[in-house]
């Protein structure tokens, strides 16, 4: 395992001004340059497949994941030599509200506790030796609490999603992505009425496990915020600012700037999903080089995937965040890479088709 922990810089430029010089635009107009995936790439890998010792279709979705990392890694040999795991961490305004079942301290607790090799997404790092990142989103600087304002403005909003976008800078093959900040399943759960309609109610769920009265005021702060902001929820960027939080624009980035340098992306669970679906919203095919990691105990995590068009390929009720089950999927992907390359065809084995 590599770790490697870095601290948001307040001041980041982004990496491209449009010649409009508005931020959002500058977003918009780097996902109309995102490419597509290398069908040839793809087809190579399903004509050796078909070569391979076993019977067609044998290993179910293990050669579909072969074809997907081969499509986007753009070559017919795909690779899984650098994985890494990337966790933002950041914390959240509406945390004020009482919506968590613990203080926002904890969220530099765990940053500390990652660095100490300590946390549940350092030993699964270890299991499969998979780097690992760090990113401190100016913790000691929460968002504004988005029942009163906005929790971000557009240039910090923007700015965050380029910091995102540079946490790739080191190289990778394939991107797991996940989160910690206390308060921002209640982010996510906005993020989602905002997108998909619905109240607090519909999208809130138990997070770290709150009892009965801070779910209560989960519900309600979602409903207040949808309230507040709903003259300015059509666009989905302004649904980030506003509802969302420092990590999860900084995941919006990291994904978009994996689609744009051809990296394959495993999402964690429901709120790692929340900057997923912002793209998605945006356009249906932001998401083309992205698999679910996993099916989040959160309950309408499933409801979310359905929307996107994700199958989770894990489903372990789990929902601790911090890339966790992303990570343990990755290992499938590592596995499923490695058994396409590694195999014997027939004619090598000297093995009779059926």
């Amino acid at each position: 395992m590599r770790l490697a922990c870095r601290a948001f810089a307040l001041k980041v430029a982004f990496m491209s001004i449009s010649a409009s010089g508005l931020p959002f635009d500058d977003v918009r107009a780097l996902l109309r340059t995102m490419p597509g995936p290398d069908r040839h790439a793809s087809h190579a890998v399903e004509d050796r497949d078909r070569d391979l010792t076993k019977p067609p279709g044998s290993l179910g979705r293990m050669e579909e994941l072969a074809a997907w990392m081969a499509a986007w890694q753009g070559k017919a040999r795909p690779s899984c030599d650098r994985p890494l795991v990337c966790v933002f961490a950041a914390n959240h305004g509406v945390a004020s509200q009482g919506v968590s079942a613990y203080p926002q301290a904890v969220t530099r607790q765990m940053l500390d506790n990652f660095a100490a090799g300590g946390a549940a997404i350092n030993q699964i790092c270890a299991a499969f030796d998979f780097g690992f990142k760090v990113f401190d989103l100016a913790l000691d600087l929460p968002t504004d609490d988005f029942t009163r304002a906005a929790a971000l403005d557009e240039k910090s909003a923007v700015a965050t999603m380029a910091f995102g976008m540079e946490a790739i800078s080191g190289g990778t093959d394939l991107l797991i992505l996940g989160e910690m900040g206390i308060g921002n399943t209640t982010s996510a759960a906005a993020i989602y009425a905002a997108l998909y309609g619905g109240g607090g109610a519909s999208w809130a769920g138990r997070g770290t496990g709150v009892d009965d009265d801070a779910y209560a005021r989960k519900v309600m702060a979602v409903d207040l915020a949808l309230d507040l902001h709903r003259p300015h929820l059509k666009d989905p960027l302004e649904v980030l600012r506003r509802l969302g939080g420092r990590e999860i624009a900084a995941i919006c980035g990291a994904i978009l700037a994996a689609r744009l340098q051809r990296i394959p992306v495993i999402l964690d669970g429901y709120v790692v999903t929340a900057a997923a679906a912002i793209l998605h919203a945006l356009d249906p095919s932001a998401l083309d080089h992205c698999v679910a990691g996993h099916l989040s105990a959160e309950g309408a995590h499933r409801e979310v995937l359905v929307r996107i068009g994700k199958v989770p390929l894990l489903a372990l009720d789990m929902r601790l965040g911090e890339a966790t089950g992303a990570a343990l999927a990755a290992a499938l992907v590592k596995a499923a890479v490695a058994t396409h390359n590694g195999m014997a065809t027939f004619e090598q084995a000297q093995v009779a088709r059926g």
